[in-house]
């Protein structure tokens, strides 16, 4: 069998033993997205099988869409729960560079996204006066239930940028969750903000398995607030306006 390892010598205490349980967890949904398989993992290092990559196709991706609602329908002891068994640390961001993610288990997305999510994060990020004031409203309306919709944890793999889905002739794999339990257009919404290959035909599968509530394209920019502060953190003020719009079109929900 082909191996892949991970390595990062300088990782926090931790790191991949946290990203293995997230695969081994994604990897329990019946009938989800298969995960890149863990093969051994230590203090600074991860051991997955190797994967083959292929080129996406629409059919593809539709079947990936589909899998995804079913991953998300296996859901999660609450929202900001950490995959099942784990009790360490969490983590989001690039290998090299990964930033603290707080757990949690509360009953309303808001107050978990407010708390858990936009706060810490804000408070690392460099951000301009008017991106505050938008931030701050948002996390308002967040902390009052306003954006609560009575949709139960997702089980959800949390940093799904298209970088993270792996195209094998098999069809998709996940790899490098932040996985936890939270809202099912998060990672939808993560899928849009770099752009995915066939997305379309990746969100007509979704619906084919779990109809999406109305309107959740206009809250795209609300699920896309966490992951660009952390560029604003990461990466620099490059992605200010970026994140200044997403923080202006959820003020206007």
């Amino acid at each position: 069998m082909r191996e892949y390892i991970k390595r990062n010598a300088n990782a926090p205490n931790s790191f991949f033993a946290c990203e293995a349980a997230g695969l081994r967890w994604l990897a329990q949904a019946e009938g989800g997205v298969p995960c890149a398989r863990v093969l051994a993992v230590d203090e600074v290092s991860l051991t997955l099988e190797r994967l083959t990559p292929s080129s996406p196709t629409a059919a593809m991706a539709h079947d990936f869409g589909a899998r995804l609602a079913r991953t998300h329908d296996a859901g999660a002891d609450g929202f900001g729960a950490a995959p099942s068994g784990w009790d360490g640390p969490g983590f989001f961001g690039p290998l090299q560079q990964p930033l603290p993610m707080a757990y949690a288990s509360l009953a309303s997305w808001g107050a978990f996204y407010a708390e858990h999510r936009l706060a810490p994060m804000a408070a690392r990020a460099s951000l301009d006066t008017e991106t505050r004031i938008a931030l701050a409203e948002v996390m308002r309306r967040c902390r009052t239930g306003d954006f609560d919709d009575g949709d139960p944890p997702a089980r959800l793999h949390g940093d799904l940028w298209s970088g993270n889905v792996m195209w094998t002739s098999g069809g998709a794999v996940l790899i490098d969750p932040a996985a936890h339990g939270g809202h099912r257009e998060a990672d939808l919404a993560m899928l849009a903000l770099f752009g995915c290959p066939h997305l379309d035909a990746v969100l007509g599968g979704y619906e084919s398995e779990h109809r999406l509530r109305d309107g959740w394209r206009g809250r795209i920019g609300l699920h896309q607030l966490y992951p660009l502060l952390a560029h604003v953190v990461l990466f620099g003020s490059g992605y200010l306006a970026q994140t200044r719009a997403a923080a202006v079109s959820a003020c206007r929900l």
